[in-house]
């Protein structure tokens, strides 16, 4: 490949995203392929302690500037490892990006304000960085809250919302994948196991990269 190719994974709390990044590491790593995971907010030094204020600080942002400090973690991700790996012609997985700022601010927090949403669309065109391919897994939200509680981990503060924030969320994916039916694929992991959604993943990147 001249370039790399850039995919994501998107959806809800407890759906499963985690798991899959490993999976599909694994997968293609055995098949030969160059592969670099990350995740947002995060995947560089300087993302993962911007990280820690969004998920886990002792005082809440105001909305607008919640979304300046996820995006002010994506460039830096974006310029430091995104784009480095893709132009070295590599693949790189994201277990979250843009998407996750339109549903979770746009959409949750904002309910769909038409001026938070365009503001995070200018940032993301100044980003000049889109995915080629997006996943969005989706969960009954009673499955979701399950797999939460087993896995134990540190609650953050999306997490801690309430049920209608979680639903706002869960629209706001929808109609993201509505609007861009070509770089969107749903893939609902209710009732499969993980091995069963990798390999629908699998499938799709190899016809891809093919």
């Amino acid at each position: 490949m001249s370039k790399g190719l850039f995919i994501t994974l998107e959806g809800g709390e407890g759906v499963g995203k985690s798991t899959q990044l490993k999976l599909l590491q694994a997968a293609l790593l055995s098949a030969g392929v160059d592969v670099v995971t990350t995740r947002e907010p995060g995947g560089s030094p300087g993302a993962e302690e911007l990280r820690q204020v969004l998920l886990f600080g002792k005082h809440p942002l105001s909305l607008r500037a919640e979304i300046l400090t996820h995006f002010a973690a994506r460039y830096d991700h974006v310029d430091q490892v995104i784009t480095p790996a893709l132009e070295a012609g590599k693949v790189v997985v994201c277990d979250r990006f843009t998407d996750s700022t339109l549903a979770y601010q746009g959409y949750g927090r904002a309910e769909g304000n038409l001026d938070v949403l365009r503001l995070i669309s200018r940032l993301q065109e100044q980003l000049g960085r889109d995915p080629d391919m997006t996943f969005l897994l989706e969960a009954p939200r009673d499955v979701a809250r399950l797999r939460l509680a087993a896995r134990g981990a540190p609650v953050d503060r999306y997490e801690l919302s309430d049920e209608g924030f979680h639903a706002r969320v869960l629209a706001g994916f929808q109609e993201i994948a509505r609007q861009d039916t070509g770089r969107v694929r749903r893939i609902s992991t209710d009732g499969l196991s993980p091995e069963a959604v990798n390999a629908m993943i699998v499938k799709d990147i190899r016809a891809r990269l093919q």
